[in-house]
């Protein structure tokens, strides 16, 4: 199991770096369309060929990696500072408040998450500049995708309430929301860091579905879910293999997210 992860984790540092170092790696920008060439074949010039509008694949990729990569975590961070801040305030006040929390985040988890996604960013201008789509985009899966995450933090944050650290603070005076902020919020570290890393590929995937949708990262900024709408087209997907590169890169970096979560159970 340590092998696969070293290798799941090679495969990330590899990626990030190729996307860090998209300016440099690249062949050319990512807009720059080749009028010339549409829907090239791969060659040396063209390492994933074109697509309709002439601009460079393999260009458009590594940029586009640079943007779901970093858009994903912006959007945990967002996601898991609203599950601290909610689930830690119910569990630590306890009592009504943490009933009527506990309720609407039952509420939020009832609703069809994806479907409420695509429905209010449909109901947002879609003429929007690149910049200003992708603050959208992260923003609207940061703010929908607390719930779970609050629920964890809740039932940590209840437990914390008896620790003895928690008790002798009490004791020598520290209480209210000093006592919150000094004593109890830093000691829900290790499940907020949890359920960061357990959402990034969560986001990885919706940001993917709102890109195939037309509902994503704005034109002409590349994402992997923009890339993905190729894929619509039978004919080009059939006639150009090297299409479903962005998917499998999709899936490969989701796949190596998910082994580096997994913990290792001990022989019996």
């Amino acid at each position: 199991m340590k092998r696969v992860k070293v290798a799941a984790l090679s495969f990330l540092v590899v990626v990030v770096l190729a996307s860090a170092l998209a300016d440099l790696i690249a062949p050319s920008s990512y807009e720059h369309q080749f009028r010339e060439m549409p829907n090239a074949r791969c060659s040396s010039q063209h390492l994933l060929g074109t697509d309709a509008l002439g601009r460079d694949r393999f260009s458009r990729l590594l940029f586009g990696t640079r943007v779901s990569l970093l858009l994903a975590p912006a959007a945990a961070l967002v996601s898991a500072g609203l599950a601290g801040l909610i689930g830690g305030i119910a569990g630590y006040a306890g009592g009504g408040l943490q009933r009527i929390v506990m309720a609407g985040t039952d509420l939020c988890l009832s609703l069809p998450w994806m479907f409420l996604l695509l429905t209010i960013r449909a109901m947002l201008p879609l003429n929007t500049s690149p910049a200003i789509s992708v603050a959208i985009t992260f923003a609207l899966l940061g703010c929908l995708g607390w719930a779970g995450a609050a629920r964890v933090v809740c039932a940590d944050a209840q437990k914390l309430k008896s620790a003895e650290f928690i008790l002798q603070a009490r004791a020598t005076g520290c209480g209210g929301f000093r006592l919150f902020l000094q004593h109890f919020l830093p000691n829900l570290g290790p499940v907020l860091l949890a359920q960061f890393w357990i959402s990034i590929p969560t986001f990885i995937l919706a940001e993917a579905n709102l890109g195939i949708l037309g509902l994503g990262v704005s034109e002409p900024l590349p994402s992997w879910g923009g890339m993905l709408q190729e894929l619509q087209s039978l004919t080009l997907v059939s006639a150009r293999a090297w299409v479903y590169v962005p998917i499998i890169l999709l899936v490969a970096t989701v796949s190596c997210f998910h082994v580096m979560m997994q913990r290792e159970e001990p022989w019996a």
